[in-house]
């Protein structure tokens, strides 16, 4: 697929394959237990609508994943059963063999059609009469009944191909009863829940279904390459944001005009927020390019992203999360005038003007000469009033990259790994930050020697950003599923 964009489409177009070569599925069952979750989930889809309130949905509407234009299935989110008794006694109303049910079942639609009894039934049989397969959801949280017998006959009765999810809504766990008894209507039964699942869950529960028809084997198989492809090409994207985002961030400056001959505390202060608050802006703006990247358009969105964001960058509570250790930061001092130091001129292609030397210096007083607050230099420039300005930049705090650097992170692994099922805003687990090791120790001085040559006064090359990025993507892969 080359280096080109990959993108999720949602919407059916004008020039979608006629064929319909591709496979679809109906997701059906009873009202309420999930079944517009699973949707939202397999479609990689936001904009499926979600609700604890029974009959939210009211018709059928298709979900068709596409990447790169190629559409790769579709999903029919579609009402729950309402009088499925009813629609069973009058299937059986005629003495048939198997081979006539699928046209009882096709009567029956043509017949009450227009009928508001059976609006909810017209709706969820209709794409199952028109080739797809059926995807039956229940809740695994409730003990099974005898009144979901009713609707499994119905859709036997439809002939296509089909199985059985189980959702666990709530903690409670009836799923071995409920498995004993799917087991005569469903030929495959599988756990899944929407709003945990990750793509490796997605992946094998797609490989289950490509068993269920051979017609659509390859191409369930090979839709599933082209997503693994789109998310790896999403993880590489990814990390080129984060890479430019820290290599701008750690070069940013401001400067304003100085009016008089001495300068105030309070020029100081403001420019010194003025600093802060563009940095700020520059995280969310990657944060919001990630988000919208794997198609979280909730998560994209100000309120869920300012839940996050309440989490100051520059706040203490921030650096004891996100930050190195006093330790962590004394070993990268000690490392990185040898390890570092001496390996950045060839790292940088030794473009470093033989500046790796001085960085374990550089990381080791700096630590020592500044508190977090003093995030950067502050240095008036210039010799004549009037031309002299104030200026704020570029980052001199050792400890500022990585936090920074695990906060995007964070935020990418969490956005990547997320089902599209699940809208609660992000918010930071402290212990599993705390419990995780984001980067090891040979990683952190790889890091240090692209954070010294992205402070300096000087350009950074796409070569050198490209490196840079190499890392991040390293740390992304092992996080997030694929």
């Amino acid at each position: 697929m080359g280096e080109e964009d990959w993108s999720v489409g949602k919407e059916s177009d004008q020039d979608e394959e006629m064929s319909r070569d591709y496979p679809r599925f109906a997701v059906v069952g009873h009202p309420n237990k999930g079944k517009s979750s699973i949707v939202s989930t397999l479609a990689l889809d936001e904009s499926v609508h979600i609700s604890s309130t029974p009959g939210t949905t009211t018709s059928q509407r298709a979900f068709p994943l596409k990447i790169d234009g190629k559409l790769l299935y579709e999903l029919y989110d579609t009402p729950g059963f309402q009088r499925a008794r009813e629609v069973l006694e009058w299937l059986k109303r005629e003495d048939i063999g198997a081979d006539q049910k699928t046209g009882r079942v096709k009567l029956f639609v043509d017949t009450f059609r227009n009928d508001p009894r059976f609006h909810d039934e017209i709706e969820l049989l209709s794409p199952i009469l028109g080739g797809a397969g059926i995807i039956y959801v229940v809740d695994g949280s409730k003990p099974y009944g005898v009144e979901y017998e009713a609707e499994m006959e119905i859709l036997r009765w439809c002939g296509q191909p089909s199985m059985a999810l189980i959702n666990l809504i709530d903690e409670t766990d009836h799923v071995e009863e409920w498995k004993r008894a799917l087991g005569h209507y469903f030929r495959l039964v599988r756990v899944f829940s929407p709003m945990e699942a990750n793509f490796s869950q997605h992946r094998v529960l797609f490989e289950a279904i490509a068993q269920l028809k051979e017609e659509w084997t390859a191409s369930v198989n090979h839709s599933m390459e082209l997503f693994a492809l789109y998310r790896r090409q999403n993880i590489s994207q990814s990390a080129e944001l984060i890479a430019s985002l820290l290599a701008g961030v750690l070069s940013h400056k401001v400067s304003q005009p100085i009016t008089s001959e001495a300068v105030s505390e309070q020029e100081r202060t403001q420019l010194s927020e003025r600093y802060k608050k563009e940095i700020r802006a520059l995280e969310e703006q990657a944060m919001r390019k990630i988000a919208a990247l794997w198609s979280h358009s909730e998560i994209e969105k100000e309120d869920s992203l300012n839940h996050f964001l309440d989490v100051d960058l520059f706040s203490k509570e921030s650096e004891s999360i996100f930050g190195l250790s006093k330790k962590e930061l004394a070993t990268m001092a000690s490392v990185a005038g040898g390890a570092t130091g001496a390996g950045v001129d060839l790292m940088l292609g030794g473009s470093s003007m033989m500046l790796g030397a001085l960085i374990g210096g550089l990381v080791g007083g700096a630590g020592a000469m500044f508190g977090f607050d003093e995030a950067a230099q502050i240095k008036v420039l210039g010799q004549k009033l009037g031309s002299r300005r104030l200026e704020a930049g570029p980052m001199k705090n050792p400890n500022f990259p990585y936090i920074l650097l695990r906060r995007v992170l964070y935020y990418a692994i969490e956005v990547a790994n997320r089902p599209h099922a699940n809208r609660k805003k992000i918010q930071m687990d402290q212990e599993r930050i705390l419990s995780c090791e984001w980067i090891d120790g040979k990683t952190k001085r790889s890091l240090e020697a692209f954070h010294y040559r992205f402070r300096q006064d000087v350009a950074v090359d796409e070569k050198q950003l490209e490196g840079y990025r190499d890392l991040i993507q390293s740390i992304l892969m092992e996080h997030i599923s694929n």
